[in-house]
């Protein structure tokens, strides 16, 4: 810990006097994000080790349904830290560790740069693109082509996990993906595998994929055992319900935070079973139990999620959402929405997003990093 800092003052004199009860959870959301050169002029610290910095945070403080915020300089918001306890002062030294710690290379791709995750759904019943890439020939070739189109990594599923979608059994899931991740794993292609079977998980790493993305958190029994046996990078996505039912009524006491508890459960899950934060990446999950409101919630708190000491993973491509904001647009025409927000995620520092659309996500991406060049 160092040294306690001087007395807060201003906005957060007498903010939340009960933040130092028993229970209370203390958070980090950064905010006014500065150009990284920011850090190498001593005025700020940097995001995740990304092209940003900050000096300003907003301070969460919540017990229950009881949620206090303000905003502040990171030098009042950890004095003030000191002024409520010793174990809010951890805290906050703790959630600023993870904000600022420098984020390793994950399944082998460098991070120095925002990376793009194309969609290979060999499925029949995917809510954008079912059935056309169902046979491994058809999906190995839209595979290559979003590989000449820019695309980091390949994402390879064969469940479909929109709302109402039922089970697909796991020797079913086998057979549509292990070709199409062999073929890639041949040619040294970084490939993830879409799944939330830890058969699945198995078989896919056997073959030669890098990363397991599982849409369910590792919460098949067997999963977290795959993922550590075989030092496996995996992405954690938080979902409320089902595929089948998690649409009926999703409801949150707060979004943004309520599914920021959930990832750190997980997280925490996974470093005890030996999985190092290095090999694990969190998606908020958008779309997947999530009504419209809560889905923006998210979204707006994108750079909050860095607290959690992981790479930020966000797959917002096509989702309903984006028709419901606008003029109901089916999937495949949410291209400009999907774009709008995708960007807004990399203004936040979210390091991967995960898209359908290869050739006018890369050309984005282009455009915002002349934006927003590295120090």
């Amino acid at each position: 810990m160092p040294p306690a800092p001087k007395s807060a003052a201003g906005s957060l004199a007498s903010f939340c006097p009960w933040a130092g009860e028993e229970g209370v959870r203390v958070y980090l959301r950064p905010v006014g994000l500065m150009p990284i050169a920011a850090w190498a002029k001593g005025a700020a610290v940097p995001l995740a080790g990304g092209r940003f910095a900050f000096a300003m945070a907003e301070l969460i403080v919540r017990e229950g349904t009881r949620i206090e915020r303000a905003f502040a300089p990171l030098s009042e918001i950890m004095a003030w830290g000191w002024e409520r306890g010793r174990a809010v002062a951890e805290t906050l030294d703790r959630r600023l560790g993870a904000l600022t710690r420098a984020r390793a290379p994950f399944g082998g791709l460098d991070l120095s740069r925002p990376r793009i995750m194309g969609i290979v759904n060999v499925t029949p019943d995917s809510f954008s693109d079912g059935g056309d890439f169902f046979d491994a020939k058809t999906a190995i070739a839209h595979g290559e082509a979003m590989l000449e189109a820019g695309a980091d990594v390949l994402d390879i599923g064969g469940e479909s996990t929109r709302p109402g979608s039922a089970p697909v059994p796991p020797e079913e899931e086998e057979a549509r993906v292990l070709p199409v991740i062999r073929h890639f794993a041949a040619k040294g292609v970084v490939t993830s595998v879409d799944t939330r079977h830890a058969r699945v998980m198995r078989a896919a790493l056997e073959a030669g994929a890098t990363i397991i993305n599982d849409i369910n958190g590792l919460r098949d029994p067997e999963a977290l055992p795959v993922v550590a046996e075989k030092a496996a990078p995996v992405v954690l996505m938080h979902m409320q319900g089902e595929p089948g039912t998690m649409q009926q009524n999703p409801s949150y006491e707060d979004a943004a935070l309520d599914v920021f508890d959930w990832l750190e459960e997980r997280v925490a899950t996974c470093l005890k079973a030996g999985v190092p934060l290095e090999r694990i990446a969190v998606d908020p999950g958008i779309g997947f139990g999530k009504a419209v409101e809560h889905n923006l919630d998210v979204l707006r708190h994108t750079a909050l999620y860095h607290g959690l000491g992981c790479v930020v993973l966000i797959g917002l491509s096509r989702k309903a959402f984006i028709g419901k904001l606008s003029r109901g647009e089916p999937p495949k025409e949410r291209l400009a929405g999907s774009l709008a927000a995708g960007l807004e995620t990399f203004n936040q520092g979210a390091q991967i997003l995960r898209v359908h659309d290869l050739v006018q996500t890369a050309q984005a991406r282009a455009v915002w990093e002349g934006l927003h060049p590295p120090m």
